[in-house]
């Protein structure tokens, strides 16, 4: 464990003990004063990255909108009511609840509360876990390599454009990655020498709670967090087995008290669990959000469309600007670890370290490339912490070593291999700041040529050589997240980067984006809208999302986010429109045909409803949308 400990001056020194005076310091004055000086510029980096990092990720916060609709939608449902926040509701007046759990809902939730509906007070939330996931991050690499590792491993995961995406963003990734990281931090603390079982509670707690935001991914941290303590704990190994048991429990008691919780409310007094086919929390954890992930057989989802599984997935063309800049590096570095790592004794703090977020990378690296089911290029903002932090330990370890050719032709391959792909991942953008490509090229050239000469070269060149080296490999993943922070980004599939040309319209309604109703439309529905349970129904989520943000009414989302859940049936549905429980039907668009698509599965009712109220009710259009009045008299057929 890396640490400085500040130690003042003792007061019997006097009038020497004033730095700065005009009497030549002695040499325990002159050592306090380097010690003194080295923890401000740490403390001042520290705070310089964690203000940079807050810059980028609330820096014109609002000009998203309602980013995901989906989510901002439930964020206004749960703020107004109770049951709708502890099931992560679509709509205040409880039909149906988003297709997570809904721990990322709760912050959400509360800043609305506190602050009022507005896009701020829906995005903050993510930005603010981003920059404590920063702060955890350069907490964790810092007790193992210092002040410059966390630094470095620090701005790396900050300036990831995936990270500068989703911490700007409303899905549940933000709350999720805070967690895995909290919970690689707690692994790290157990680890050490006379720590406390506690620390691995904490870390099974706070993967728990990750599984709250979104389910099955939490878990694939959980097996390098266990092999580090089994093998670098500083307990025998019985003591071990039991400690990492107390991890794994810990983890499914947090995970596991709220499906208990949903299974055992009474369905009739609850939402219906939107992504199940059969109201079951537990079959959306373990079916759609669980191992239908894997093998593409997801009920109600949209079929497997995966052309590119496999290692390329990662750099390929959806998720390679994402996440691929430093990917390589940190398959370097981690190498790196534990090759000079492999004769230090068990318990090594840095080879525990190398376990914990070498086991996170491989295994989250792994499954998002061979996933057969739904996966969206923003999932990868889960690989950066890790990547960010095998950098870090690995670069500077590498650093430290330098005078061995190995080392030093690592660091120099390293900075070779992160220049090329930064040019190649950069080329895909065309005609976006092309003078960067060459800077970089350059850059990476020279840098590597003096990485590869470092240990010979004195303490000012080496520096300014690594400094270089660091400015190279930084150029391009920065300037794309900064493109990113600059850009708007609406519906359920953001993605980083500049703009790109022919993207679909901001406004668009559909399956993954919501519309936004005009002023009569929105005045409609909110008429009257206290006089029924839900001021109108829509055809999927994101359409029922856009109306009811429009509105501030509740709007049922028919068949939930997909449109093919079986929620409400058609017999439920009629019964709500006898009742007059429901004002108006909105069939809207849907951008993927569910019904006898490519490769779709699960519940038509929702297309049953929506040719039942078509051929019983008259249309109507308003602001270019059709609506159906579902109080008039049925009409003739």
């Amino acid at each position: 464990m890396a640490s400085v400990t500040l130690v003042l001056p003792p007061a019997d020194l006097g009038p020497r003990a004033r730095w700065g005076s005009q009497k030549s310091p002695t040499r325990r004055e002159a050592r306090y004063f380097r010690v003194f000086s080295r923890v401000v510029a740490d403390r001042v980096a520290l705070a310089v990255l964690l203000i940079g990092t807050a810059a980028l990720y609330l820096w014109n916060l609002s000009a998203s909108g309602w980013a995901n609709s989906f989510y901002s939608a439930a964020a206004q449902a749960g703020a107004s009511n109770w049951t709708a926040m502890l099931f992560g509701s679509s709509d205040a007046a409880n039909a149906i609840t988003v297709d997570k759990t809904p721990a990322s809902l709760w912050t959400m939730d509360i800043s609305v509360r506190i602050f009022g509906l507005n896009p701020w007070s829906v995005l903050v939330p993510q930005a603010l876990e981003g920059v404590a996931a920063v702060a955890l991050l350069y907490a964790a690499v810092r007790r193992v390599s210092g002040p410059g590792a966390a630094l470095l491993a620090g701005s790396i995961m900050a300036l990831t454009p995936v990270a500068a995406l989703m911490f700007r963003f409303n899905n549940p990734d933000a709350l999720l990655v805070l967690m895995l990281v909290a919970g690689a931090y707690c692994t790290q603390r157990a680890c050490e020498k006379d720590s406390s079982r506690w620390w691995l509670v904490a870390a099974g707690v706070a993967v728990g709670f990750g599984f709250l935001a979104k389910m099955l991914q939490a878990f694939l941290v959980t097996p390098g967090f266990v092999a580090a303590y089994l093998l670098a704990g500083n307990r025998p190994l019985g003591r071990r087995l039991a400690d990492a048991a107390c991890l794994v429990g810990a983890m499914i008691i947090a995970a596991g008290w709220y499906l208990v919780l949903v299974e055992m409310w009474p369905s009739d007094a609850r939402p219906y669990i939107g992504g199940s086919q059969h109201d079951s929390i537990v079959e959306l954890a373990l079916g759609y959000n669980g191992l239908g992930r894997l093998t593409g057989n997801e009920t109600g989802g949209l079929g497997n469309m995966n052309f590119d599984v496999g290692w390329g997935r990662l750099f390929g063309h959806s998720m390679g600007t994402e996440i691929a800049w430093l990917l390589p590096a940190a398959v370097i570095c981690l190498g790196a670890i534990v090759l000079l790592t492999r004769r230090a004794p068990r318990t090594d703090p840095t080879r525990a370290a190398a376990v914990i977020w070498g086991g996170w990378l491989l295994v989250t690296a792994a499954v998002f490339s061979f996933m057969n089911g739904i996966v969206h290029p923003y999932y990868t903002v889960a690989l950066a912490p890790a990547i960010g932090a095998c950098v870090g330990i690995g670069a500077t370890l590498l650093w430290q070593n330098r005078s061995s050719l190995p080392c030093a032709t690592a660091l120099a391959g390293t900075v070779v291999i992160t220049s090329v792909l930064a040019c190649v991942l950069l080329a895909r953008t065309e005609g976006w700041l092309p003078w960067l490509s060459a800077a970089i090229a350059v850059g990476g050239l020279g840098a590597a040529v003096l990485l590869l000469v470092s240990g010979r070269l004195n303490a000012t060149v080496a520096g300014a050589a690594a400094c270089l080296a660091i400015a190279v490999a930084l150029a391009a993943p920065a300037a794309y997240s900064v493109a990113t922070a600059a850009t708007p980004h609406r519906g359920a599939l953001p993605s980083a980067g500049p703009a790109r040309a022919g993207s679909m319209p901001l406004g668009a309604g559909g399956l993954l984006s919501a519309p936004t109703p005009g002023p009569t439309l929105s005045a409609m529905l909110a008429t009257d809208a206290d006089d029924y349970t839900w001021a109108a129904a829509a055809m999927g989520s994101n359409n029922a999302a856009g109306y009811q943000l429009g509105s501030g009414a509740p709007v049922m989302a028919i068949g939930g986010f997909n449109g093919t859940d079986p929620a409400p049936t058609l017999d439920e549905f009629k019964r709500y429109v006898a009742d007059k429980r429901i004002h108006y039907f909105i069939r809207g668009q849907l951008m993927v045909g569910q019904w006898g698509g490519h490769g779709t599965s699960g519940s038509r009712e929702a297309a049953d409803i929506a040719d039942w109220v078509e051929t019983r009710f008259t249309p109507t259009t308003v602001d270019k949308v059709v609506i159906y009045d579902l109080t008039q008299p049925v009409k003739n057929t």
